[in-house]
């Protein structure tokens, strides 16, 4: 049996596992940085994957200064971000055949993400996979963010599934934190950031991509 105990429902993160909206992100970033003369480091923005924008903030002026003007950088690392998102989102590989293997399998699903409302409609409107979805746990009815535990349970309640029936599917670190603090069997698939020691602890697999995850769910 590929997991410790059989699912009832599947908690999906969006950002890097179900859209590419990671690498969007980052360029935006390097131009908006680019615009005070300063450079975003790659490193700097792993540490950025997965957290609000709260915590973000922090990371940004640690970096940058406390002399950086919060909102004028968000204003154009969104400018830059939607000018890179014009031609489209590229969905990651495996979305639509995980979705219909789930639907198969009569297994609910949410997503649990820390960005908002409006982001996941926009990243996931354009390729019709919004009502694909049971829940949608985003930033904007969240009290705390990942690494803390509640988007999980949020969208574990909205299932009406207990926690340790849930698989998490995660490829950020504070989201591996955040889906295993709340008691799920968690899967990391990595986009930006490879899993550590602590991940594979704290996982009870770490997949290639989402068509690995499929096969495991067709076994169980």
């Amino acid at each position: 049996m590929p997991f410790p105990r059989q699912i009832k429902a599947v908690v999906f993160d969006m950002d890097g596992l179900l859209v590419d909206t990671e690498t969007v992100v980052f360029a935006a970033l390097q131009r908006a940085a680019g615009e005070i003369g300063r450079e975003m480091p790659f490193a700097t923005f792993q540490r950025m994957v997965g957290l609000q924008h709260a915590h973000s903030d922090l990371i940004l002026v640690e970096h940058f200064g406390p002399c950086l003007d919060l909102e004028a950088w968000a204003a154009a690392v969104s400018r830059h971000f939607h000018a890179e998102a014009a031609a489209g989102i590229a969905l990651k590989s495996g979305v639509v055949e995980i979705l219909d293997a789930l639907d198969a399998a009569g297994l609910p699903r949410a997503i649990a993400t820390s960005s908002s409302l409006a982001a996941v409609h926009e990243s996931l409107g354009a390729h019709d996979l919004v009502d694909r979805f049971d829940a949608l746990i985003t930033r904007d009815i969240q009290t705390r963010g990942k690494p803390h535990p509640e988007p999980f349970l949020k969208a574990a309640q909205a299932l009406g599934v207990d926690p340790a029936d849930c698989l998490a599917l995660e490829d950020s670190h504070n989201g591996v934190r955040s889906a295993s603090a709340a008691g799920m069997m968690t899967v990391m698939v990595p986009d930006m950031l490879d899993p550590t020691e602590e991940m594979h602890t704290l996982c009870v697999r770490i997949a290639r991509d989402l068509h690995e995850v499929r096969g495991w769910l067709e076994r169980r």
